[in-house]
């Protein structure tokens, strides 16, 4: 099991998360931010960081976001990893 980044990062993408992930599994994405399953240990370090409630572990993420547990896997394949604070988007 792993950490999930879900829906409300999109378009905001605070990165308070990444630079507390002692396994730098965090990846970036145009618009949101993605954990890969694979380099998570499931420390928790990142979930309280998160200003918008984003990261669920993946048995607790809420029905209506479940897509995003196979599109974390999907796209931390093949983004960027990040591992160094950046600006947040606008929130729209």
């Amino acid at each position: 099991m792993a950490f999930v980044v879900t829906e409300p990062c999109f378009d905001c993408k605070y990165t308070d998360c990444v630079v507390v992930c002692p396994c730098d599994c965090f990846h970036e994405g145009e618009r949101m931010l993605f954990i890969n399953p694979e380099q998570c240990t499931d420390c928790e370090a990142c979930m309280p960081e998160c200003p918008v409630e984003a990261i669920f572990y993946e048995d607790n993420v809420p029905e209506k976001w479940a897509a995003f547990i196979e599109l974390n896997r999907e796209m931390s394949q093949t983004l960027p990893t990040i591992t160094e604070r950046k600006p947040p988007l606008a929130r729209r």
